[in-house]
């Protein structure tokens, strides 16, 4: 993880039962002696996520809707880390405004952004539960309120159009893209991490949850990422750098060519969660 990421060190459950009780019933002691929950509940994750807000946060009131994503914290934590690292590299100074593309009714990015270094943060989001349930996280906590907008993306053709406003500026957009390009896919990701821990496939069930333009599209990443940075050159004069994770590192050649076809530089950063891998892909237009 990112040096400054807060979680790089295991979960002070004490101090996370304290702040919030109803976390207390899913922590037990595992064989070497360490407590943790079943990350394969997400009755377990989502009371995790909502202690970990009050904890570290200042966040006191969240929620999600039921099926919804509910978003491992470190992980989205790690991507606004590396975030001011490259505004750092882009030379941004603050006060900052980012736009999160696909905030999701968990509003984690928004919130982290603005908690963490007090940046200005729009997120935007096509479906209409997702940004009801983002906007009720926002209003619920009186520190969110002048820091972070939700906006309804209501064309599904577009992806920054009707989001950005005719001569607003943004520093950075973000982006964790659709990763499958189906359910069926989406199950079967699933399936193969369930055997990997040894459980049943009787088991089978998105432990962080997630609707269908949360974890699926059609085309899945590759597709989605591309139309991503062809829009993005129309906004090229109002947003300093655009980012997106990549979970596929393959394709990661495709992006590259595009970019270059359409002049931009860029640049990719790992990222490393535990086993996971992942990268940023970053870019800009050059003046």
């Amino acid at each position: 993880m990112h040096p400054k990421n807060l979680h790089n060190t295991p979960y002070q459950f004490k101090k996370l039962i304290e702040v919030h009780i109803p976390l207390a019933p899913f922590v037990h002691t595992n064989e070497f002696g360490n407590s943790t929950i079943d990350f394969f509940n997400p009755n377990a994750v989502l009371e995790l996520n909502k202690a970990l807000l009050k904890l570290h946060y200042n966040v006191t009131n969240w929620s999600i809707p039921t099926n919804y994503l509910c978003a491992p914290i470190p992980g989205r934590a790690d991507y606004i880390h590396h975030i001011a690292d490259i505004l750092n590299k882009v030379n941004i100074n603050t006060p900052v405004k980012g736009l999160d593309i696909g905030v999701g009714a968990n509003c984690i990015y928004p919130i982290l952004g603005s908690q963490i270094y007090n940046w200005k943060m729009v997120g935007s989001d096509i479906n209409e539960v997702a940004v009801a349930s983002a906007k009720q996280n926002v209003t619920a906590n009186t520190n969110l309120v002048d820091a972070i907008e939700i906006r309804h993306q209501k064309d599904n053709a577009n992806i920054f159009a009707g989001i950005i406003k005719s001569n607003e500026k943004f520093d950075f957009t973000m982006c964790n893209p659709p990763f499958h390009s189906s359910e069926k896919e989406a199950k079967k990701g699933t399936q193969r991490k369930l055997k990997n821990l040894g459980k049943q496939a009787s088991e089978l069930k998105l432990n962080f949850g997630g609707m269908a333009n949360e974890l699926w599209c059609n085309g899945g990443e590759a597709l989605f990422l591309k139309r991503l940075i062809k829009e993005s050159v129309l906004f090229k004069d109002q947003v300093t750098v655009f980012t997106s994770l990549v979970s596929k590192s393959n394709n990661l050649t495709k992006l590259q060519k595009q970019l270059t076809k359409l002049k931009a530089s860029y640049f990719i950063v790992p990222m490393e969660q535990g086993n996971k891998k992942s990268r940023i892909l970053a870019w800009k237009f050059n003046d």
